[in-house]
């Protein structure tokens, strides 16, 4: 085994040393996993797309570790947390007096930031009139604080993280799509814990070692029953629904067992719903993937990798679920002016 302190010839650390806090070995999480080996020793703007629960934080401290910036600053912020009239500040900074109640100055995540990496989550609920200055600072690397007229320059690295279809929102005149587009330079989506079931017992394990060290309990064995319901639950709250109901079921164990944590009402919808529930999410993952690839199928960069499927495999599920690529303008028949005035 190598230890912490071993490289490789060429000076990096194994793969398997970068991304030690994220636990699985699913083709659709070594997928992301080779899209940050990529993208990390750039300073491109890196953007971390999948649902609430998927591990894009730590995705994000990955990208940052094995980049340039590592050891530098790596200063998180989440937008949806942050009152609108206060999200100015906190990524900019104010000035002493800028508004009643700014006692003194303000250093903002940008400034923290600095020569490092600045992780912005939710970026989909920064309000439309925060935008362009959050525009101007990605292009131009420059930025006043609330009550100042002097301009700050910054060396930042943004990386940022939605659970959001920001397409959609630029659609709905939600997002600015010059935003969206600076935003988008090298996305990377997460598989939904649903997609990536053969990491559930690999979790499940990790997770009652941690919990089980720190209630002071042994864990000895999870029976087999208890597993199969795991694996087989939809995880509509992905990791962090699992993380708490590991955690849940460490507290109520006895006798070095861990019994199963999922409530009779997820057990009964598991037997009786998941299935129309789950074609109905899965059929939304592969359009969002689709969208995301261009409606490229096949190849490194296509959805079928990144979903971690082969191309005929995806191309059979489109099929049960009634997927088709929309027509383009070209693709449209034309109608002939006599069908048109019928």
């Amino acid at each position: 085994m190598e230890s912490d302190n071993e490289v490789r010839s060429n000076g990096q650390r194994p793969v398997e040393r970068r991304f030690e806090q994220i636990i699985g070995k699913s083709p659709a999480l070594e997928s992301a996993f080779a899209d940050v080996e990529q993208v990390a020793p750039t300073d491109s703007t890196v953007l971390i797309l999948g649902e609430t629960g998927t591990g894009k934080e730590l995705i994000a401290r990955a990208i940052h570790n094995i980049s340039p910036r590592c050891g530098r600053p790596f200063v998180k912020l989440n937008c949806a947390a942050i009152p609108f009239d206060l999200l100015e500040s906190e990524l900019f900074g104010h000035e002493k007096g800028a508004f009643t109640g700014a006692i003194a100055q303000k250093i903002g995540r940008f400034d923290m930031a600095n020569t490092g990496t600045l992780f912005l989550d939710e970026i989909g609920d920064i309000p439309l009139a925060l935008q362009p200055k959050l525009l101007r600072v990605l292009q131009e690397q420059e930025f006043e604080r609330l009550g100042s007229c002097r301009t700050h320059r910054v060396d930042v690295r943004l990386v940022a993280a939605t659970h959001r279809n920001l397409i959609e929102m630029v659609k709905r005149a939600e997002f600015r799509s010059d935003l969206y587009y600076r935003l988008n330079v090298f996305p990377v989506t997460l598989p939904a814990l649903r997609e990536r079931k053969e990491d559930i017992p690999l979790l499940v394990a990790h997770f009652v070692k941690v919990f089980g060290q720190r209630m002071g309990k042994r864990i000895l064995n999870v029976p087999q029953s208890t597993m199969d319901a795991l694996t087989e639950y939809s995880w509509p709250g992905n990791i962090r629904e699992l993380q708490n109901l590991v955690e849940r079921a460490v507290i109520r164990s006895n006798d070095g067992l861990l019994p199963n944590p999922l409530p009779q009402s997820a057990n009964y919808q598991h037997n009786q719903f998941t299935q129309g529930v789950f074609a109905d999410s899965q059929r939304e993952v592969i359009l969002k993937m689709l969208d995301t690839c261009g409606w490229i199928l096949g190849g490194s960069r296509g959805a079928a990798s990144r979903l971690g499927l082969k191309r005929t495999t995806l191309i059979a599920k489109m099929k049960k679920l009634g997927i088709s690529r929309p027509l383009s303008e070209s693709d449209r028949p034309q109608l002939t002016e006599q069908q048109e005035s019928d």
